[in-house]
């Protein structure tokens, strides 16, 4: 798997530092265990985080400030597990995703939320005002025209699309702000799977993709 487009530094300063939300680290946590470059930036940043600590005078803690310790001491006992290719358990699906579906993609409840386009939401993970779903598009079909209420990131698990951006593929993920338009369609012979996560509603341009999104919830 060769992966073009990547995390921006500052979504993964966040990832680091904890400051974007459970559904963005979700979703950062799965491109991260398919993508080397991005895993080793993570690394990098995380040695800088510690020095810069170490550099700091002692100032008293705040309060909440133990859990938030506790909380990096399990993470890092999670990171000495981490698995950067696929679990063997799930052949297709890379974690921490598997945790939430069926072993195949083919096995997932798909709904339909449009001709050519079926989702499976994720509600066990937090999304607040947002959402994670999975995306499955048909060769040939488009996402209508849209921009975002705050961040989106689209990590491909199988197939391609291409929009305004470029190209992605597999292990590529989209790192888009409240500032990007872009109509999105799947490029190749075989479906196009996504794993996505919004912190808002989108903001269609047109009409008839308006009054979807009012039955849809997308």
């Amino acid at each position: 798997m060769t992966i073009h487009h990547h995390l921006n530094d500052e979504t993964l300063m966040g990832y680091v530092t904890g400051s974007v939300s459970e559904s963005m680290s979700f979703v950062i946590a799965t491109h991260l265990s398919l993508c080397p470059h991005c895993r080793e930036k993570v690394a990098d940043m995380e040695k800088m985080a510690g020095v810069f600590l170490e550099d700091e005078p002692q100032l008293a803690m705040q309060p909440g400030a133990l859990d938030v310790v506790l909380q990096m001491m399990d993470d890092d006992m999670a990171d000495e597990d981490f698995q950067p290719a696929n679990d063997q358990r799930k052949s297709d699906i890379p974690m921490p995703l598997a945790q939430f579906v069926p072993d195949s993609f083919s096995e997932i409840k798909w709904k339909n939320m449009a001709p050519g386009i079926k989702t499976f939401q994720l509600n066990e993970v937090n999304a607040h005002n947002g959402a994670v779903r999975l995306l499955k598009i048909s060769p040939g079909v488009t996402i209508p025209e849209h921009s975002h209420n705050g961040s989106e990131l689209t990590l491909v698990l199988k197939g391609s699309f291409s929009d305004e951006i470029g190209r992605f593929k597999a292990g590529d993920i989209a790192d888009l702000d409240d500032e990007t338009d872009h109509q999105p369609i799947a490029d190749s012979a075989e479906e196009c799977i996504c794993l996505i996560v919004t912190e808002g509603p989108l903001k269609f341009k047109a009409l008839m993709p308006r009054l979807m999104q009012y039955f849809v919830g997308m």
